[in-house]
């Protein structure tokens, strides 16, 4: 279970769904009885079904895809920006310094692929999503180089039952601080700029 103190718990599923598709590399988790298994991976997430799902592959040679059968609980975690807060932007001086972040765990139930059909769908899906320019070049690559690609891999599905999500933006400061906050936010990276959007989006006040 995610930590989530209830100023910082996001009730917007919608919210949760468009962190996970801005920021798809996800760490798979894979519970065990001694030490877990934990992958890296770009995963799909598909919100127009219901229940939601995820897609992704893995490599064969991964040994995390063994510890699996269908029907079997994973979790994949999503990271968002996440940016350092310093306590000398609060208007009082007793404070420390903090972090906040956007986080989205997710559970559900997976179903392992390896027809070459599924996989060319996964594939493809990927393809669409981060790189459409090469999807032509894909599909006019020779029928062994392809079919042997998809053998290096396993494709998988996971139909997610459990959605939390954490969204840490100085919700428990007054308004004022919550301003030089955002401030802060805007004037750092892409990843605190990114949590001044958020923060902008959910903002109550």
């Amino acid at each position: 279970m995610l930590y989530t103190p209830p100023h910082f718990a996001l009730r917007q599923r919608e919210v949760a769904g468009a962190l996970m598709h801005a920021h798809p590399f996800a760490t798979l988790i894979t519970p065990m009885a001694e030490e877990p298994f934990v992958t890296h991976a770009p995963l799909l997430l598909d919100d127009r079904t219901d229940p939601w799902q995820l897609h992704g592959h893995v490599a064969r040679a991964n040994p995390h895809w063994q510890a699996w059968h269908d029907g079997d609980h994973l979790f994949a975690i999503f990271h968002g920006g996440d940016a350092y807060v310093s306590p000398r932007l609060y208007s009082v001086r007793k404070a420390v310094p903090t972090w906040n972040y956007a986080v989205v765990h997710v559970r559900g139930t997976v179903l392992v692929k390896h027809d070459s059909e599924s996989k060319e769908r996964v594939l493809k899906a990927l393809i669409d999503a981060h790189d459409p320019p090469y999807h032509e070049q894909w599909n006019e690559l020779d029928l062994t180089f392809r079919e042997g690609m998809k053998d290096g891999i396993v494709a998988f599905a996971i139909t997610i039952d459990r959605v939390e999500a954490k969204f840490k933006l100085s919700q428990n400061r007054p308004l004022d601080d919550r301003e030089r906050v955002r401030g802060a936010m805007l004037a750092g990276g892409d990843k605190g700029r990114e949590l001044d959007a958020w923060m902008q989006q959910l903002s109550t006040d």
